[in-house]
Formats: C-alpha cells, structure tokens, sequence
C-alpha cells in the first residue's frame, strides 16, 4: 500500500511475524517496511504510521540520503562521473570522470581495487597491534554491518561498499574488528585497545554512520 508522510508518497510493505510489537524501517529504496503482529488491522498500521509521521519522515529523509549516495559512483572517497565508452579497453580515471566500457568492466575493476585496498591496509594496520593471530582476509557485500570478526576460523571479512570510503574509515574498521582478537564485546577494554591504534576512532565511527 501507499501512504502520505508530509508531501510524500511513499510505498509501504508489510512483513507479518510473531512480534508483540510494530517496528519500522527503510530499505535501500526508501520504501516503508512494517513489520508487525499477525492479525494486525491495516486501520492500525496506518494509525501508528501517522502517529509517529514526525520521526518516520526524519528517517525517511535520511534514507533519501543514503539512496542518492549509493546512486553515484564512489570511489575512496571522492565522487565520479562514469563515462560508459564502448572503445575504452580497460577502466580509467581522469580528473572527475570514470571511463569504463560498461558496468561489467567498472564491476571488476572495483573488485581488483577493493582486494588490493584492503590487503593493503590491513597490512599497515596489524602492525598497530603485538601477538596478532594469523587470520583470514574476506571480502563481501553485507547490508547492516562494516566488517565481521569471526573467531571460529580466525577470519576478517569486510563489506565491499567499504571501497567507497576515505581510507582513514576503512583502517578503522579493520582496526575495529583486529581489535575483537582480543576483546570479543564492545566492552571499556575493547574500546580502549581500539584507541591506542586509532585515537580519533570516535570521529571515524561518526562518519561512517552518515
């Protein structure tokens, strides 16, 4: 269903569940997603959507946000233009512009660029810690966390979309979860041992939330 919040339109998708509560959030598309009780009345839903209009349309606006960024091309940082250029016979940066012959070639090219990144500055950051146990560097697209520590297999895997940040915020979540080796919860500790390697983790861990 449809539903106005402010002078907006906005798609509502309802997930039912055995929940005792009705929780809201926007995906990447900044559609409406509602789970909610089985049994519960569309009368109620659009109820308590219009009750809470005022916080729905500041996380709203913030998905707005998040989905005009993931839309334009980033690259450590910076903002391109993409150039699709069927002649063009490898990716290449010039200035404000990405040449690719198409998405496909910009595809691996971002793979090659994110593998060698974040080798690379893992490398530079385990030297931030003493005793480091010997781990597995993974790579993959994850859709609520920055990186995973995984103490099973002793292994690091970092979201992908991670390429699109300034280097100083990938180093501080290999940092983050290089730290977790030796502190598994988000403990006084663990925050401590983080800072020693990264003393303006705070402002990192700001930026990375926008």
């Amino acid at each position: 269903m449809n539903i106005r919040l402010g002078e907006n339109t906005i798609l509502v998708t309802v997930i039912y569940k055995n929940n005792r509560n009705m929780y809201f959030r926007f995906n990447e598309n900044a559609d409406l997603i509602v789970t909610c009780p089985k049994g519960t009345l569309d009368e109620e839903i659009v109820r308590l959507i219009k009750k809470n209009e005022s916080s729905l349309l500041k996380m709203y606006n913030t998905a707005l946000e998040k989905k005009d960024y993931n839309e334009r091309f980033h690259l450590l940082g910076r903002e391109y233009k993409v150039v699709i250029d069927k002649n063009a016979e490898e990716v290449k940066i010039n200035g404000d512009f990405i040449y690719a012959k198409d998405e496909s070639a910009l595809e691996n090219y971002l793979k090659d660029k994110y593998t060698e990144v974040f080798t690379k500055e893992a490398q530079i950051c385990a030297k931030c810690f003493k005793n480091l146990p010997e781990y597995k560097l993974k790579f993959r697209a994850m859709r609520t966390r920055w990186g995973v520590n995984n103490s099973r297999d002793n292994s690091i895997t970092l979201n992908t979309e991670l390429i699109k940040k300034d280097e100083r915020l990938i180093d501080y979540v290999i940092i983050h979860e290089m730290a977790h080796f030796y502190e598994r919860n988000h403990s006084k500790a663990f925050w401590n041992i983080v800072a020693l390697a990264c003393p303006d983790y705070k402002e990192r861990r700001k930026e990375l939330r926008k």
